[in-house]
C-alpha cells in the first residue's frame, strides 16, 4: 500500500510509503491519503495523529510523471481531487508531521497543514514548483507565508531551492531537529503529552487557532467565547475541575 496507517492506542501514524520514489504523491497515494484522514477525522479513539515517510524522505511532493498530468487535465477543475488536510478537509484534532528527509513541494505543503512540524537534522525543506512552471497547488504560497516571515516566505516561493532543517527550525518553520534515529519517539513523545489534555479541549484550541487566523479580532474573540462555553458543558471539564481539586490526574473521555 502506498501509505501505511496505524492506530497505536490514541495516536494514528500515517506512513506515505513509496520511498523508491522518495514518497512523491502519485493519484492512488492521493487516494489512500485521504482515506486514511477521513478514517483519522471519525474515529473518536484517536486524539492526535503522526504524518512521516517511509525510507529517507518525508516526500518529494506531487509525482512529475503522473499528477502533473492531471493537473493540465483539470484546467477548468473537471476532476475533483480526494479532500485532505491541504485543501478540503476540516479536521480539528492535532497532527504532527515528523519529517524524517526532504519534504518539497507537496511534501513540504502536507507538513504545513500540520499543526507541529519535527525535522531531522538532515531533512530539507522547500518549494521548487516555479522550476516546472506552477505554483504550489496545495496551499503552499498561503500557509508558508503564516508560518514564516515574509522575506523568508517569499525566497521559498520564489527560487525553488530548499533550506536546510536548521535554517527552517531558525524562522520557526519547525518546531524541533532532531538526529534522524530519534525523530520518531520525539513525534511519540509530543503525541503523547497532548493526549494527556482533554481532547475536546485540544480540538476546540485548534479549530479557534485556525479559523482565527482568517478572522477579524473581535469575530475572533466571540469564536473563543462559543467554544469556551460548549466546552464547559462537556463531562471532561467536570472532570478536570475534580481532578485539580483532588490534586490527581485527570481520566478524559472525550465527552
Amino acid at each position: 500500500m502506498p501509505v501505511d496507517y496505524i492506530k497505536e492506542d490514541k495516536i494514528a501514524v500515517i506512513t506515505l510509503n513509496r520511498p523508491e520514489a522518495l514518497n512523491a504523491v502519485d493519484p492512488e497515494m492521493a487516494e489512500v491519503l485521504s482515506r486514511a484522514l477521513v478514517d483519522f477525522m471519525n474515529d473518536d479513539s484517536l486524539w492526535c495523529g503522526i504524518i512521516t515517510g517511509a525510507g529517507n524522505a518525508f516526500s518529494v511532493g506531487a509525482d512529475v510523471a503522473t499528477m502533473l498530468p492531471l493537473l493540465k487535465q483539470n484546467v477548468g477543475g473537471q476532476h475533483a481531487e480526494p479532500p485532505n488536510i491541504m485543501r478540503g478537509l476540516k479536521l480539528w484534532k492535532p497532527l504532527i508531521a515528523a519529517v524524517n528527509g526532504a519534504a518539497l513541494g507537496g511534501g513540504l505543503e502536507l507538513a504545513l497543514a500540520c499543526d507541529i512540524r519535527i525535522a531531522s537534522e538532515n531533512a530539507v525543506l522547500g518549494f521548487p514548483e516555479v522550476t516546472l512552471g506552477l505554483i504550489p497547488g496545495w496551499g503552499g504560497t498561503q500557509r508558508i507565508s503564516r508560518a514564516v516571515p515574509a522575506g523568508i516566505a517569499a525566497e521559498l516561493l520564489y527560487t525553488g531551492r530548499p533550506i536546510s532543517a536548521s535554517r527552517a527550525l531558525q524562522y520557526g518553520l519547525v518546531n524541533k531537529v532532531m538526529p534522524r534515529a530519534e525523530l520518531m519517539q520525539a513525534a511519540r513523545m509530543m503525541a503523547e503529552s497532548i493526549c494527556r489534555a482533554a481532547p475536546l479541549a485540544v480540538r476546540s484550541a485548534r479549530q479557534a487557532l485556525m479559523q482565527g487566523l482568517d478572522l477579524p479580532l473581535e469575530r475572533g474573540l466571540e469564536l473563543e467565547r462559543s467554544l469556551n462555553y460548549t466546552l464547559a458543558a462537556t463531562v471532561d471539564f467536570d472532570e478536570g475541575c475534580r481532578a485539580h481539586l483532588e490534586k490527581r490526574k485527570p481520566i478524559f473521555k472525550g465527552e
